[in-house]
């Protein structure tokens, strides 16, 4: 038995509302169980009750036992002095508040039926992986449907947040802020930090002054990731290092300082040198990006803006002064697919909210024109059922697995929710 437990049958009314009596067998009526902050404090705020003939507002405190009050120094804590119910599982003693009147405790345990109970035991029962993956595939679509715009839209609030804070770091440029998401996306999980911090110290007006020669972006991305640092006899290399030092100068810009850039264990096409190159000719390709991206509706159209390849030179190599067979490095569509999951769509969704537009609609259309991603996380929902047809779906997996299965926040889950119904 755990306390968020308890919480759910509170919240809800999971119980039997019309015998209820304190541990002095007074009477009980519940006009409003108050509101679930899940601040510090008292559990639910601004409750209204009858006990005996007296309504109260106030605010109800849950526990598992009462004695657990004073195991959590309630007693010295002025927060609770408008405590006007004590609402637990287990009464084991009375409570008082600082002022010495003693607080009514209903003893929930008495009226909470056993199905409710067995219910709660076997969705909180061990399993391999998540509570619930046997009973998954027996919910209801239009459970699934709706939770699933729900956590689609959690993930985009957590996802916007970051944006926010570049939003203020780059005076409210949203061109600069695309960027430096950009940029963070190229690099992937081994290299998104460091592709980051090369794009945040890079004022984002030089990109846009440098834009019209893809030598002097490559220059200032290369240099600043620390790849022109070492001497080598390549002519393009030669050129790329001039050019850097000569920006930096010209610019009066600092030489950036970062964690060297991984090569090791990524595929040769995922190599820093070639996605760096890949985003300066993005930006060499594209003025305005950001102003291009806000108004697109369709995902085809997304993949024609992004068809965009390393520069010449790395046709035939994946490092300087070695060469390779030669293949033409374009972003292909999978790479194309994650730049509009994790920053495309984060993204329009922020800038929508800093302009009061409701476009939700829009993103879930867009993302419904997909493909479903490939992870661990997605074939094991898969696995028990709950199948992906598009990469909104997929984004909803990875915010329930792991806000709330992984947190055991079964009872704040809808799954969890629809199968305590029994």
């Amino acid at each position: 038995m755990k306390e968020d437990f308890l919480h759910y049958l509170w919240k809800f009314k999971k119980f039997d509302t019309l015998n209820l009596k304190t541990s002095n067998n007074e009477e009980i009526t519940i006009a409003n169980v108050g509101q679930y902050l899940e601040l510090a404090g008292p559990d639910f705020f601004n409750a209204q009750i009858t006990i005996g003939d007296q309504m109260w507002a106030g605010n109800v405190e849950i526990h598992l036992k009462s004695s657990d009050w004073y195991v959590h120094h309630h007693e010295r804590d002025a927060a609770y002095e408008n405590v006007i119910l004590h609402v637990v599982w287990e009464h084991d003693t009375e409570i008082y508040r600082k002022n010495n009147t003693e607080i009514p405790v209903l003893e929930l345990k008495k009226y909470v039926d056993q199905d409710t109970i067995a219910n709660y035991q076997s969705l909180m029962s061990p399993k391999a992986w998540i509570f619930c993956e046997k009973e998954l595939a027996g919910i209801s679509p239009f459970v699934v449907k709706n939770w699933q715009e729900r956590l689609f839209f959690e993930r985009l609030e957590r996802k916007s947040k970051p944006i926010f804070e570049l939003l203020q770091q780059t005076n409210n440029d949203w061109e600069a802020v695309l960027f430096c998401l950009l940029a963070k996306n190229f690099g992937l999980n081994t290299n998104g930090e460091i592709f980051l911090k090369v794009a945040s110290s890079i004022p984002f007006s030089i990109i846009r002054k440098e834009s019209f020669e893809v030598e002097n972006l490559e220059s200032l991305l290369f240099g600043n990731a620390g790849l022109l640092d070492v001497e080598k006899e390549d002519n393009y290399f030669k050129d790329l290092k001039f050019r850097y030092y000569y920006l930096l100068h010209k610019y009066q810009i600092e030489k950036s300082s970062c964690n060297p850039v991984q090569f090791f264990k990524h595929r040769p096409d995922n190599f820093p040198t070639i996605r760096l190159s890949q985003l300066a000719n993005l930006y060499h390709s594209n003025q305005n990006l950001f102003s291009q991206i806000s108004e697109i509706t369709s995902v085809k159209s997304i993949y024609d803006l992004f068809q965009v390849s390393a520069s010449s030179y790395w046709q035939d190599h994946y490092q300087f002064d070695k060469e390779s067979p030669k293949k033409k490095k374009m972003l292909s569509k999978s790479f194309i697919d994650l730049i509009i999951i994790n920053t495309l769509i984060p993204i329009q969704f922020a800038y929508a909210k800093s302009r009061g537009e409701e476009i939700a609609e829009d993103l879930i259309q867009l993302l419904n024109e997909v493909a479903p991603e490939k992870n661990a996380i997605v074939d094991k929902f898969s696995s028990f059922g709950m199948k992906s047809g598009s990469a909104f779906e997929t984004q909803s997996l990875l915010q329930l697995k792991n806000e709330y299965c992984a947190k055991s926040k079964c009872l704040e889950c809808a799954i969890g929710m629809e199968l305590m119904k029994g």
